[in-house]
């Protein structure tokens, strides 16, 4: 990469870890280091719950699902306005007027301290091994660029991270996430800018080219369980992830319980509200235009440098006979792109023979490319689902010189600022809901830092470990969401039995492990089901149980 790509990278992070240390205060007891004291404006905290969301998975898993599978991705975010409007009328106020650390603190008033370390030990790993997925996204540009081992990728991302978050208190995260989300945004539409200009058609037809091979279809009515993708997932199955993600993940509980107020509190959500589909509909819509501007230049055979250099070695011959058939798919595909984009100047349809001959030749070019896929998997005995390495590559090859580091300066950033407020949200559990709830529950604020701080670093190594695997399971964006739903349902079904007044502690415990254990039958049983439908799946069947545990089994009368 050019020295000025790198000068940007550099100064970048320079600033936005100085400043985030430089506005740390109040850092020397729980409440400053946890909460921010309870003093950030509702706008910052806003783009502070985006930015935990807008990670660098965004950047790269997003695009890259865009650019494979279109659109239609926007529809699981269907159910977040919603969700939305439900937490602010309800969990958000009740927890910032409880002055608590965690959310789960809050159940074992409600039920008991089994329930919460239940609770609490669930988000822990759910969150972990999320952290780890985020690690891993900007994991995969430096080995992109530079052709590193995937771990030492990690570990440069990784060890800094920590560092950072260990040094510097929930303020400085913040603040830290107020410029993620500025260079996020600048960056994504400075890519879309150039796409637009260097597509050698019009707009227009461009939009139809991605149509025409089915990268524009947003909304899907079927009632599949078996399909992530629709509507109906969206908003039942996304309405469940969201209420679980935003109402009892720690690591946004925690941002907005840093809000002077209730009605701050609540503004910072619905900022997610208004701007989260529009803005992650523009990220699919930079995949998109990646897609078809490979439609009219030659896109790698593989995105992924490593198993493109491993298979060729591997397998010359093999290889160069793919490289062969490759070319010839791809010159035959451009010539139907543009015989499609001519013909719909013509006023033909979407349908129209030239369409359905830009199909053909799509799925030609989908064949070679599935051949060399698999050689890949044969020669390196790795997955080789290439779909996070899309953008990378575009970025390093395509775009020109400042971009390229402006790009890779929003990845580390985004990386950096998400990493550290999920840290921070696990050491905050980690200490609040379980060491000092049980083993000291009496100490000086001094210690328990320094057991944050240690539990950060413990955290930041598992997540590290979980990031050297979680790039070969797919799509980033997708596999951090199946790691949550895996959870989220029946953690948000616990918080939902602590307002139902029937609900008893026994319901809530016993009904936890039942959700759970639902799950788990779903998922290993029968996981062509969608894991957007885990959230439901998980939620009814806590609410269930506890309700009828609650009604079957009388109350504990007080002793005497």
């Amino acid at each position: 990469m050019h020295w000025l790509n790198w000068l940007i990278v550099v100064v970048y992070l320079v600033w936005v870890v100085g400043d985030g240390l430089r506005r740390s205060r109040d850092t020397h007891n729980l409440d400053g280091y946890f909460l921010a004291s309870r003093s950030l404006p509702w706008w910052a905290v806003g783009l502070s719950v985006m930015a935990t969301q807008l990670s660098a998975v965004t950047m790269i898993g997003t695009t890259g699902q865009g650019a494979t599978d279109g659109m239609r991705f926007v529809q699981f975010y269907f159910g977040l306005p919603l969700a939305m409007v439900i937490l602010g009328v309800t969990l958000v106020p009740f927890l910032h007027r409880a002055k608590v650390y965690t959310a789960y603190e809050y159940l074992e008033r409600r039920f008991d301290a089994r329930t919460r370390s239940l609770t609490a030990f669930l988000f822990l790993v759910s969150r972990g091994m999320s952290c780890g997925t985020i690690i891993a996204a900007p994991a995969v540009v430096f080995s992109a660029i530079f052709g590193w081992p995937l771990g030492w990728s990690v570990a440069l991302m990784g060890i800094p991270t920590v560092i950072y978050t260990v040094l510097g208190g929930v303020q400085a995260v913040t603040w830290a996430d107020v410029k993620q989300m500025v260079l996020i945004v600048v960056a994504v539409l400075a890519i879309f800018v150039v796409l637009v200009a260097r597509i050698p058609v019009p707009t227009g037809d461009a939009l139809a080219i991605a149509g025409a091979a089915g990268r524009m279809r947003v909304f899907d009515f079927s009632l599949n369980l078996t399909d992530t993708y629709t509507v109906w997932s969206g908003i039942v199955g996304g309405t469940f992830l969201m209420l679980s993600y935003f109402g009892t993940d720690q690591s946004q509980v925690q941002r907005y319980l840093t809000a002077r107020s209730v009605d701050e509190a609540r503004s910072s959500l619905l900022m997610s509200a208004y701007w989260k589909i529009p803005l992650q509909a523009l990220i699919l819509l930079v995949g998109v235009l990646v897609f078809v501007f490979y439609q009219f230049q030659t896109p790698p055979l593989l995105y992924n440098p490593a198993h493109e250099r491993r298979a060729r070695a591997a397998q010359p011959a093999e290889f160069q006979a793919l490289e062969s058939r490759y070319a010839t798919a791809l010159a035959d595909r451009q010539v139907a792109a543009r015989a499609f984009a001519a013909a719909r100047q013509a006023g033909d349809g979407a349908e129209s023979p030239a369409a359905a001959a830009l199909r053909e030749r799509e799925s030609a070019v989908t064949a070679v490319r599935g051949e060399a896929l698999q050689l890949a998997e044969r020669v390196t005995g790795e997955p080789s689902r290439d779909v996070n390495y899309i953008i990378p590559r575009f970025v390093l090859d395509q775009l020109p010189l400042g971009l390229a580091g402006l790009f890779v300066a929003g990845v580390m950033a985004a990386a950096m600022s998400s990493i550290a407020a999920e840290l921070n949200s696990l050491a905050t559990s980690t200490v609040i809901d379980f060491y000092r709830r049980w083993v000291r529950p009496e100490g000086e604020d001094a210690h328990f830092l320094n057991v944050s701080k240690l539990a950060t670093a413990a955290w930041g190594v598992f997540a590290c470990i979980v990031a050297t695997y979680a790039v070969s399971l797919g799509s980033l964006i997708e596999v951090v969401n199946r790691f949550g739903s895996f959870f989220y349902g029946s953690i948000l079904g616990v918080f939902l039995l602590a307002m139902i007044p029937q609900a008893r502690a026994l319901g809530a415990f016993v009904g936890l492990i039942a959700g759970m254990s639902a799950v788990a039958a779903v998922n290993f049983g029968a996981p062509s089901v969608s894991f957007l439908w885990h959230n439901v799946i998980g939620a009814v069947t806590v609410v269930v149980v506890g309700v009828l545990l609650g009604v079957v089994v009388p109350a504990r009368r007080p002793a005497a």
